[in-house]
């Protein structure tokens, strides 16, 4: 469970007040609100919830906020840089069920999303993600949780729950509690499936997007060595027949299904899968070469990349 800790502050405009005016703005300060156009399950109205942002710290603390809308794709790319200076609206949602997919992607070292990353916060998730056992590590995530509290990188604001449908026509249709929905195990009734979603995806190049758009585009057309079931976290196995891991699961081995083929013909062995991890991981890799450049999820699972890319 990552949302484990002390509980978030309470609503209390006027120790804000004091607050602000013990560091230096008793008649508060300008600033902007940044949001990209999109709607989300966690966010279905973000141009609503960015007034109403502006309207109460206006109302409440005298702080003025221009609310500034960006195209979804600069936005991803510079709130990822630490570029926008202000507030901005951001919202996940799960790709596995653990904490790190949440703490560690967005507060680790490496990670400038949220301003200047602190050692009270990610020194202890880089402690709790060498441990393998869930309740071992439980306790290093409620210290993580408390010292966002304590410095408030970001706040949080709400939770919110998403839903989906479809045709009586489409033959099991779903909705996943981690991923987008898998074309190829339902069948639309006819000859065109049309989907529909928050908006376009950024590039079909997955290894370097984090928006949901492109994810839900590349998760069918790209396999993975292990996925979840579709209505459940249970993991079943993809391309991989199994992945087994050591007593303090710092290795994994896993075994490649056989018989897997490209769309030319060719067979799938180890070494494609390495050269997939490879395009990503390795600057130098003459594949890695993607969109934003920002490759985060590789940048967040093994905590920075092999090396620096080559100077041009």
């Amino acid at each position: 469970n990552g949302c484990t800790g002390e509980d978030w502050y309470e609503f209390d405009p006027e120790g804000a007040k004091a607050l602000l005016a013990e560091a230096g703005y008793p008649d508060g300060f300008e600033t902007s609100i940044y949001y990209r156009d999109v709607f989300r399950g966690y966010l279905p109205e973000p141009g609503s919830v960015a007034v109403e942002f502006q309207t109460q710290l206006r109302d409440n603390l005298g702080i003025e906020a221009e609310v500034v809308v960006m195209e979804s794709g600069e936005f991803i790319d510079e709130s990822t840089a630490g570029n926008l200076d202000g507030f901005y609206l951001l919202g996940w949602g799960a790709d596995y069920p653990h904490p790190t997919n949440f703490l560690d992607f967005h507060f680790s070292a490496s990670n400038p999303q949220f301003g200047d990353p602190h050692p009270e916060i990610y020194e202890v998730l880089e402690q709790a993600s060498q441990i393998g056992d869930p309740a071992e590590a439980a306790a290093l995530y409620e210290q993580a949780n408390n010292a966002i509290k304590e410095l408030v990188p970001m706040v949080p604001i709400a939770h919110g729950a998403s839903a989906s449908a479809a045709l009586a026509t489409v033959e099991n249709a779903h909705f996943r509690p981690f991923g987008a929905p898998l074309f190829a195990r339902t069948n639309p009734g006819k000859d065109t499936f049309v989907f529909m979603q928050n908006a376009e995806p950024l590039s079909l190049y997955c290894a370097d997007e984090t928006d949901g758009e492109s994810l839900a585009a590349c998760q069918q057309v790209v396999e993975p060595l292990l996925g979840y079931a579709i209505d459940s976290g249970t993991v079943e196995p993809r391309v991989a027949t199994e992945c087994t891991a050591n007593e303090d699961s710092t290795v994994w081995t896993c075994a490649i299904r056989e018989g897997v083929l490209f769309h030319d013909g060719s067979t799938l062995d180890a070494n494609d899968v390495v050269a997939s991890w490879a395009a990503g991981i390795d600057a130098s890799n003459p594949y890695h070469v993607g969109r934003s450049g920002a490759w985060e999820y590789f940048s967040y699972l093994w905590d920075g990349l092999m090396n620096e890319a080559p100077a041009e």
